[in-house]
Protein backbone atom coordinates (compact mmCIF):
# COMPACT_ATOMS: atom_id res chain seq x y z
CA UNK A 1 0.00 0.00 0.00
CA UNK A 2 3.00 2.64 0.75
CA UNK A 3 3.51 2.75 -2.96
CA UNK A 4 0.57 3.69 -3.77
CA UNK A 5 0.53 7.00 -2.70
CA UNK A 6 2.72 7.81 -5.97
CA UNK A 7 -0.26 7.30 -7.97
CA UNK A 8 -2.03 11.11 -6.98
CA UNK A 9 1.12 12.50 -7.09
CA UNK A 10 1.85 11.00 -10.88
CA UNK A 11 -1.64 12.55 -12.00
CA UNK A 12 -1.10 15.73 -10.18
CA UNK A 13 2.18 15.77 -12.25
CA UNK A 14 0.57 14.82 -15.66
CA UNK A 15 -1.72 17.81 -15.08
CA UNK A 16 0.89 20.18 -14.39
CA UNK A 17 2.34 19.04 -18.31
CA UNK A 18 -0.93 19.14 -19.55
CA UNK A 19 -1.73 22.44 -18.32
CA UNK A 20 1.86 23.50 -20.20
CA UNK A 21 1.09 21.76 -23.16
CA UNK A 22 -2.89 23.79 -23.32
CA UNK A 23 -0.80 26.77 -22.94
CA UNK A 24 1.61 26.54 -25.34
CA UNK A 25 -1.14 25.99 -27.64
CA UNK A 26 -2.92 29.03 -26.49
CA UNK A 27 -0.34 31.13 -26.74
CA UNK A 28 0.28 29.78 -30.73
CA UNK A 29 -3.27 30.58 -31.32
CA UNK A 30 -3.04 33.87 -29.93
CA UNK A 31 -0.10 34.76 -31.94
CA UNK A 32 -2.12 32.88 -35.23
CA UNK A 33 -4.84 34.79 -35.01
CA UNK A 34 -2.98 37.84 -34.39
CA UNK A 35 -4.25 38.81 -30.73
CA UNK A 36 -0.38 39.00 -29.70
CA UNK A 37 3.09 38.68 -31.28
CA UNK A 38 5.72 36.25 -30.58
CA UNK A 39 7.92 38.56 -28.81
CA UNK A 40 4.87 39.60 -26.19
CA UNK A 41 5.65 36.28 -24.92
CA UNK A 42 9.29 37.26 -24.12
CA UNK A 43 8.27 38.87 -20.49
CA UNK A 44 4.60 38.71 -20.69
CA UNK A 45 3.58 42.12 -19.24
CA UNK A 46 -0.07 41.77 -21.23
CA UNK A 47 -1.25 38.27 -22.17
CA UNK A 48 -4.31 37.43 -24.22
CA UNK A 49 -7.04 36.47 -21.72
CA UNK A 50 -7.29 32.58 -23.37
CA UNK A 51 -3.76 32.12 -22.53
CA UNK A 52 -3.74 34.36 -19.30
CA UNK A 53 -5.69 32.32 -17.52
CA UNK A 54 -3.95 28.98 -18.27
CA UNK A 55 -0.70 30.68 -17.09
CA UNK A 56 -2.27 31.24 -14.03
CA UNK A 57 -3.76 28.57 -13.70
CA UNK A 58 0.11 26.81 -14.20
CA UNK A 59 1.45 28.92 -11.82
CA UNK A 60 -1.22 27.51 -9.53
CA UNK A 61 0.13 24.30 -10.20
CA UNK A 62 3.43 25.53 -7.85
CA UNK A 63 1.80 26.58 -4.94
CA UNK A 64 -0.47 24.39 -3.17
CA UNK A 65 0.14 20.96 -4.87
CA UNK A 66 4.35 21.80 -3.51
CA UNK A 67 2.64 20.90 -0.36
CA UNK A 68 0.71 17.81 -1.70
CA UNK A 69 4.03 16.15 -2.88
CA UNK A 70 6.12 17.15 0.18
CA UNK A 71 3.14 15.66 2.96
CA UNK A 72 2.91 12.38 0.13
CA UNK A 73 6.28 12.07 0.12
CA UNK A 74 7.05 12.44 3.95
CA UNK A 75 4.17 9.97 4.36
CA UNK A 76 5.80 7.39 2.49
CA UNK A 77 9.43 7.45 3.60
CA UNK A 78 7.64 7.43 7.29
CA UNK A 79 5.37 4.14 6.31
CA UNK A 80 2.80 6.53 7.16
CA UNK A 81 -0.16 5.75 3.93
CA UNK A 82 -3.04 4.77 5.55
CA UNK A 83 -6.18 4.58 3.58
CA UNK A 84 -7.44 7.32 4.94
CA UNK A 85 -4.35 9.67 3.31
CA UNK A 86 -4.76 7.49 0.13
CA UNK A 87 -8.76 8.84 0.21
CA UNK A 88 -7.65 12.29 1.01
CA UNK A 89 -4.63 12.36 -1.45
CA UNK A 90 -7.03 11.16 -4.60
CA UNK A 91 -9.41 14.38 -3.25
CA UNK A 92 -7.02 16.46 -3.62
CA UNK A 93 -6.03 15.66 -7.29
CA UNK A 94 -9.67 15.30 -8.71
CA UNK A 95 -10.22 18.93 -6.72
CA UNK A 96 -6.99 20.11 -8.54
CA UNK A 97 -8.25 18.54 -12.27
CA UNK A 98 -11.58 20.08 -11.39
CA UNK A 99 -10.18 23.49 -10.19
CA UNK A 100 -8.17 23.41 -13.46
CA UNK A 101 -10.58 22.34 -15.93
CA UNK A 102 -12.98 25.19 -14.12
CA UNK A 103 -10.02 27.68 -14.34
CA UNK A 104 -9.11 27.04 -18.14
CA UNK A 105 -12.72 27.17 -19.73
CA UNK A 106 -15.33 29.40 -17.93
CA UNK A 107 -13.36 30.66 -15.04
CA UNK A 108 -16.73 30.94 -13.37
CA UNK A 109 -15.23 31.74 -9.26
CA UNK A 110 -18.84 29.81 -8.29
CA UNK A 111 -17.30 26.58 -9.20
CA UNK A 112 -13.67 27.40 -8.52
CA UNK A 113 -13.54 28.61 -5.44
CA UNK A 114 -15.21 25.33 -3.80
CA UNK A 115 -13.00 23.10 -6.02
CA UNK A 116 -10.19 24.65 -4.66
CA UNK A 117 -11.06 24.86 -1.02
CA UNK A 118 -11.98 20.64 -1.34
CA UNK A 119 -8.53 20.81 -2.15
CA UNK A 120 -7.10 22.84 0.29
CA UNK A 121 -8.82 20.75 3.37
CA UNK A 122 -7.82 17.31 1.52
CA UNK A 123 -4.30 18.93 1.82
CA UNK A 124 -4.52 20.31 5.21
CA UNK A 125 -5.73 16.74 6.45
CA UNK A 126 -2.73 14.71 5.13
CA UNK A 127 -0.57 17.01 7.21
CA UNK A 128 -2.19 16.71 9.79
CA UNK A 129 -2.40 12.65 9.09
CA UNK A 130 1.26 12.97 8.83
CA UNK A 131 1.68 14.90 12.47
CA UNK A 132 -0.50 12.04 14.46
CA UNK A 133 1.80 9.48 12.77
CA UNK A 134 4.70 11.58 13.53
CA UNK A 135 3.17 11.79 17.33
CA UNK A 136 2.72 8.38 17.25
CA UNK A 137 6.55 7.24 16.26
CA UNK A 138 7.69 9.17 19.06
Amino acid sequence: MTTAIFWPMIVQAMLVYAIYALMSRRRFEAVRDGEAKADDFRVPRVEPERSATVARNLANQFELPVLFFVVCLSLQITAGVTYLALVLAWIFVASRVAHAAVHVTSNRLRYRRPLFVVGYLANLGLWLLLALHLLALA
